[in-house]
């Protein structure tokens, strides 16, 4: 069978500056319904120890949410490859599979060491294997370059995903029927999401090729993604071990802007993803994609500093310790942004090994902050170090 060679057609500089807006625009809406989401949950429908249930166990779900991250890469790149679109629909749903025997087996493990409710941990849980489905979608029109459309389908799962868990809270039905109505949501999102795929239409192709894609490549592309969500949250979540309570809400508050400043150019990636998984553009579009996220990140840096002294007017004296430390926490999620437009790289030419360096120097980092920070200071610096060794480290063995 004759091997179709990716298209080397470039898009233009304004396409891509549009595709990036859309793309950005639709993530924005999706993140927006999830802050409203929290917002009405924590400060009117649930009380604080209902609340704290609700939270825990959305993040859970987002740990088994981890494949469908990684099938999204995968499927996108595969496309670009020239992948039937037929096969890796299949591997979306086989991959679909896997994940509700792993949500069957991590229910009763997770209300067990969350103490949480069996039934209300399943209603949480039961969203993952949809996310897989709706990742699979979404990593066909990303590989297609259909930007546009994509946009629409984030904005529309977002909403589609948040609203009822709002429906449900207003009628009462407590944290087992909200978590339960978010994963109904999931469920319509992903009807819409394989509706949309199937009209926009798959591209033509001569031929396909014959790779040899499966739920191994989205095992191996996983770990990458779950070394970046580690390597993002790592700092925080440790900090309360090292830090009393008055500092850990100082440093949870500075991690606002970490956060900020790692998820505001996250559409760069999902634009150049298509070309760094093209074998001829690769090389410079990973060159491309990190000089555009680092020139974000140093604007961002630089508003935190500026905004620093802020702090204090709008939350209270008691972040005044944030006031010169600011821009450090809005340079570790830049440092992050970076680091995940590479380790997206190392998946686009699946080269997923490479994410083994910075699982070692996440390790050195957790050690580091249990042993010697024991300030937020400390610990900020210790995050920003780690991270940008392992931006810098995982470029050079991407290349």
């Amino acid at each position: 069978m004759q091997q179709i060679r990716p298209s080397r057609r470039r898009r233009p500089a304004a396409g891509t500056v549009g595709a990036v807006g859309s793309v950005a625009v639709g993530s924005m809406v999706a993140n927006v319904c999830m802050y409203v989401v929290h917002l009405a949950a924590s400060a009117r429908y649930l009380d604080v120890s209902e609340y704290g249930e609700f939270a825990v166990l959305l993040s859970a779900m987002l740990v088994l949410g981890v494949p469908a991250l990684a099938l999204q890469n995968v499927v996108a790149r595969e496309v670009v490859l020239g992948c039937d679109e037929r096969r890796l629909r299949r591997v979306g749903v086989q991959t679909t599979l896997y994940v509700v025997v792993l949500v069957a087996v991590a229910t009763p493990l997770v209300a067990l060491l969350m103490r949480t409710g069996v039934v209300t941990t399943l209603a949480a849980l039961g969203a993952a294997p949809l996310l897989a489905l709706i990742a699979t979608g979404q990593g066909i029109l990303q590989g297609r370059g259909e930007f546009r459309t994509l946009s629409w389908v984030l904005a529309a799962v977002g909403i589609l995903r948040s609203m009822p868990i709002i429906g449900a809270f207003v009628v009462g039905a407590g944290p087992a029927g909200g978590l339960l109505a978010g994963t109904l949501g999931a469920a319509v999102s992903a009807v819409v999401v394989w509706v949309v795929v199937g009209r926009v239409g798959e591209r033509a192709r001569a031929a396909a090729t014959s790779g040899t894609v499966g739920v191994l490549s989205v095992v191996r592309a996983s770990q990458v993604q779950l070394v970046l969500i580690v390597a993002s949250s790592v700092d925080l979540l440790l900090s309360p071990r090292v830090l009393d309570a008055e500092s850990v809400g100082v440093y949870a508050l500075g991690a606002i802007a970490t956060k900020v400043a790692f998820w505001l150019p996250q559409a760069i990636g999902v634009v150049f993803y298509p070309r760094l998984a093209d074998p001829a553009r690769s090389r410079v579009s990973l060159r491309q994609a990190v000089t555009v996220v680092a020139g974000v990140g140093v604007v961002l840096t630089l508003v935190a500093g500026g905004a620093g002294p802020m702090v204090p007017i709008v939350f209270g004296d008691g972040y005044d310790e944030l006031v010169p430390l600011l821009w450090l926490f809005a340079y570790i999620g830049a440092a992050l942004a970076v680091l995940q437009v590479v380790l997206l790289s190392a998946i686009a030419r699946d080269r997923t090994r490479v994410a083994f360096g910075t699982w070692i120097v996440v390790a050195i980092e957790v050690t580091v902050i249990l042993t010697v920070a024991g300030s937020v200071v400390g610990v900020a610096a210790t995050a920003a170090v780690a991270v940008t060794v392992a931006a810098a480290g995982t470029w050079v063995l991407a290349r």
